[in-house]
């Protein structure tokens, strides 16, 4: 428990202290996108032409980051399951802000890496853990609708943080642009994480969605499973062939997003415009995903993120003018709010509280090795070949493939004893996705 506030003075708020813990990640969300592909992707053409480095060796930073963050996730998903978000969220923050501002003072390719290794070793798994961790341990009933809001505050953060630093650049040039992305990861993210933060609801006298009252009334919470347990079904399976296909897309086609379109003619300022429209669209679709009626299946809405993802990815190809570019980023970016909103409430509803963190933790390895490839394998295509064309195509196949997988991954049906709560034939236990009894959604 965060030891600053009195246990009292939260029993004594009119509404749920979840709220707060969500305007906490919706911070610690802006803070994060310090590390983003699509914050990176404003700087890419100014770096590499006064350094001369290839868009490969750029690309590796984002690709060694995200080898860094797979090593230590599944560490660090047991650790929160124990203690919670609010010290690693911390550190991210101090982390990535202090890692991105010292990036103005880059002279050298090997200086690049280790601070840009660490921004994007902070984005990759403490913040996702921390940020989705917090948000599903907080809400069961509502984790959609919370889930959706923790996306739409990283939106704003990526919508923001592109322009932040070309408008720094404007002025500056490169180097003011990161200070002004360190700048603003420390003012927005520290003080409300550090102060405000809270482990779980049951620490201070609550429960998930509910006030202190509805302690002795609350619903059964659905099983949660073992990580064990989790390893041994179909969905888990699935849902991480869904992101080793899908998130090289999201990864690559982020990074890569100015350079190309400068390259098709447009420029920087117009560049910068459009990755900052596609996370506006991020924002509305994670909002439209996360108020979908409750009875659409979790796969179905990842099929349909993977849609979205083939169609924008389709669109970039035959991208020309500012208008073409536009409309691409709005089709790619409803497709990455979707991501981002549904393949959390995915795990945490698939497989419950209580090993949330040591379960995300193994299938956040997947996924932060397929965002290194991404940018990584689209960086290579592009010096091979001249344009990005093959690159884009590579991530078309790739969106198209994790269609089928998000439509085979059914809701996983958690092993049962004979005579126990939930074997067959007792009371049907409360599911807190759906308000019916587990099972009796598709």
């Amino acid at each position: 428990m965060n030891p600053s506030i009195p246990r009292w003075l939260i029993a004594r708020l009119p509404f749920h202290y979840g709220w707060v813990i969500l305007a906490c990640v919706c911070c610690a969300g802006v803070a994060r996108q310090g590390g983003a592909v699509a914050t990176l992707s404003v700087f890419v053409s100014p770096m590499t032409r006064e350094f001369g480095w290839s868009r490969t060796a750029i690309s590796g930073a984002v690709s060694l980051g995200g080898v860094l963050a797979a090593i230590f996730s599944p560490y660090l998903g047991r650790y929160l399951d124990k203690a919670g978000a609010r010290l690693v969220l911390c550190l991210a923050i101090l982390g990535t802000a202090a890692a991105t501002a010292l990036l103005s003072l880059t002279t050298a390719l090997p200086m690049f890496y280790l601070l840009f290794c660490v921004a994007r070793l902070n984005f990759a798994g403490p913040f996702d853990l921390g940020i989705y961790g917090a948000v599903s341990h907080w809400f069961v009933t509502r984790r959609a609708l919370a889930t959706s809001i923790a996306t739409l505050g990283g939106m704003v953060g990526l919508t923001t943080m592109p322009l932040v630093a070309q408008a720094a650049m404007a002025h500056g040039g490169w180097r003011a642009g990161w200070l002004a992305v360190g700048a603003t990861a420390l003012v927005v993210g520290f003080l409300p994480v550090w102060l405000l933060l809270v482990r779980v609801p049951e620490d201070v006298g609550l429960v998930p969605d509910r006030h202190a009252s509805a302690v002795h009334t609350a619903p059964m919470e659905p099983p949660s499973f073992t990580r064990a347990q989790a390893l041994r079904t179909p969905a888990f399976w699935l849902l991480s062939l869904f992101t080793l296909l899908v998130y090289p897309v999201q990864a690559g086609v982020s990074l890569h997003q100015a350079p190309f379109l400068i390259e098709r003619g447009l420029s920087p300022a117009v560049a910068a415009t459009v990755v900052s429209s596609f996370s506006v669209m991020s924002g509305v679709a994670a909002l439209c995903f996360g108020l979908m009626p409750r009875w659409v299946p979790i796969r179905l809405r990842l099929a349909l993120v993977g849609a979205l993802l083939c169609v924008g990815t389709s669109l970039m190809l035959g991208v020309h003018t500012a208008g073409q570019a536009y409309a691409a980023a709005a089709f790619f970016g409803l497709g990455i709010g979707g991501l981002l909103t549904m393949l959390p409430i995915a795990w945490a509803d698939y497989y419950g509280r209580r090993s949330y963190g040591a379960i995300r933790g193994l299938a956040l390895t997947v996924q932060v090795l397929a965002q290194a490839a991404g940018p990584l394998l689209s960086g290579m295509l592009r010096d091979a070949t001249g344009t990005y064309d093959l690159s884009l195509a590579v991530c078309v196949t790739l969106a198209g493939l994790s269609i089928g997988a998000a439509a085979l991954a059914k809701a996983p049906v958690f092993p049962v004893a004979p005579g126990s709560a939930f074997a067959p034939g007792a009371a049907p236990p409360y599911d807190g996705a759906t308000h019916k009894p587990r099972g009796s959604c598709p």
